[in-house]
């Protein structure tokens, strides 16, 4: 079934929609692009955000800098807002949690900076998103937990994005692309991901590699517009389907490569070594 929605900013987003986990994917690309910018939401000039270093950030705050996280933050509404690039965050094995899944708000809103990189342990929970990257390049996330989100992480017109080395379970979606280029996905364990572990909307030549997805209707899904992707050396097991190329699409169609993953079902079949 095919679908097209059209937010208040002219942002249309079409794709081929096969399950729940495309539709809750598209309704929250629309609500991304709706986000206020950092400087709007704290009422202040873009371009000066407030700066943090070696200090702890509050719930809703602008940060730039080295950001070091000292307590865990208890969040009514978003957590940090990144206001500069070559901003860390060092989460220091402490929580950002949020209002819940149902909520409009983000624990790391990341949005057209670049260079951004949030280091674990610590984690992100009970937020629609536990990272949002919007326009970012060269974002890194690694060693941090992403659980109980509706998306853990969700990237939109990203580049160079990588996500590695983190545990991400229990959340609705554990990564979405949507419209973005370069992204590396890899050595992630990702556990109970309601709907799918892996989602690529309109993504071209991105890595999916290492990780170990389990137990969502999805493993790692590809629409038809996502394309030149190389999913390799994955463990896709005990889901609905583990690997699912645009719901069945042939792979010379969009040239996405799926190599030596270990999996035990597929669409189109084929795509699981020895199967």
């Amino acid at each position: 079934m095919e679908q097209s929605r059209t937010n208040t900013r002219g942002f249309s987003i079409s794709s081929m929609i096969v399950t729940s986990g495309m539709i809750a994917l598209l309704t929250l690309s629309i609500t991304a692009v709706n986000f206020p910018t950092a400087a709007a939401q704290q009422g202040g000039t873009p371009g000066a955000p407030a700066t943090a270093s070696s200090s702890n950030a509050a719930c809703g705050q602008v940060v730039s800098g080295v950001v070091n996280l000292t307590a865990n933050l208890n969040c009514s509404g978003d957590g940090i807002i990144v206001g500069g690039p070559n901003t860390v965050i060092n989460m220091n094995g402490f929580s950002i949690t949020g209002p819940g899944q149902d909520s409009s708000k983000v624990a790391i809103m990341v949005p057209n900076v670049d260079n951004v990189v949030v280091n674990g342990p610590g984690s992100l929970s009970n937020f629609q998103a536990g990272v949002l990257l919007t326009g970012a390049n060269g974002f890194q996330i690694n060693s941090v937990i992403l659980s109980n989100n509706q998306i853990g992480t969700f990237m939109t017109g990203a580049e160079n994005a990588q996500v590695q080395q983190n545990i991400i379970q229990g959340n609705s979606i554990g990564v979405a692309s949507h419209s973005s280029t370069g992204s590396a996905i890899d050595s992630n364990l990702m556990n109970g991901n309601l709907l799918a572990g892996i989602t690529f909307v309109n993504t071209q030549q991105s890595n999916v590699g290492m990780n170990n997805v389990v137990g969502s209707q999805n493993g790692v899904f590809l629409d038809g517009q996502s394309s030149q992707n190389t999913i390799s050396a994955n463990n896709v097991l005990q889901n609905v389907i583990d690997l699912n190329n645009a719901n069945g699409l042939p792979t010379n169609i969009n040239a996405n490569q799926y190599v030596d993953n270990s999996c035990e079902t597929s669409n189109p079949s084929g795509l699981c070594i020895g199967r």
